[in-house]
């Protein structure tokens, strides 16, 4: 699974130790090394499962059980029972998920509110007949797409989608879908000024 691989690259690598610190008693760091190796080893699949079941995508789901063994192994509850230590990481990746669906949610919010704001700024600016024409020019120009990009309008306008989402309804990557969206406001700007003149 990717997210253990990450995971096991976080911490140093003990052969790269001094013989010195390598021949240390027990609770060194080379000890604390294998016991997070085992920590991670033995809930990694849980807590990807777990965020999966809440509905992240796979790419999420891997950064957010790495975020979520990162808090653990800074908050040090590798040394809880390991019952203890699959609830925390369990609420930790709850926690993560629930702050970044908020996070989105939030932005959609505000893109939302600048939109409106922007349409009524343009309204008032040229009179309720133009912006009624505008509209009416925006229509067909989004009958105009093709099924995909007006696809991804629907899910990022209408349905307010983060673009994570849409990625992965749509098989694509998030990247991808970031440049599609720009180069459908292109489109929809220079069809709308073509129809407008």
């Amino acid at each position: 699974m990717p997210v253990a691989t990450t995971l096991m690259a976080l911490t140093p690598d003990p052969n790269a130790q001094s013989a010195e610190s390598a021949t240390t008693p027990a609770g060194t760091p080379p000890d604390r090394e294998a016991a997070q190796e085992r920590l991670v080893q033995r809930h990694v699949r849980d807590v990807w499962r777990f965020l999966r079941l809440l509905g992240c995508a796979a790419d999420e789901a891997d950064e957010l059980t790495q975020d979520s063994f990162v808090v653990a192994l800074q908050k040090g509850t590798g040394d809880r029972n390991p019952h203890e230590v699959a609830a925390f990481l369990r609420r930790t990746a709850r926690h993560l998920f629930l702050r970044t669906r908020q996070r989105d949610h939030r932005r959609a919010q505000l893109l939302a509110q600048r939109t409106e704001r922007l349409l009524d700024r343009a309204a008032a600016e040229q009179g309720a007949s133009n912006g009624d024409a505008k509209v009416a020019a925006l229509r067909q120009c989004l009958a105009e797409l093709s099924e995909r990009p007006r696809r991804i309008v629907e899910l990022f306008y209408a349905e307010q989608r983060s673009r994570r989402d849409i990625a992965t309804t749509l098989g694509l990557q998030e990247t991808g879908v970031k440049t599609a969206l720009q180069r459908i406001r292109t489109t929809l700007r220079d069809c709308l000024t073509r129809k407008m003149s």
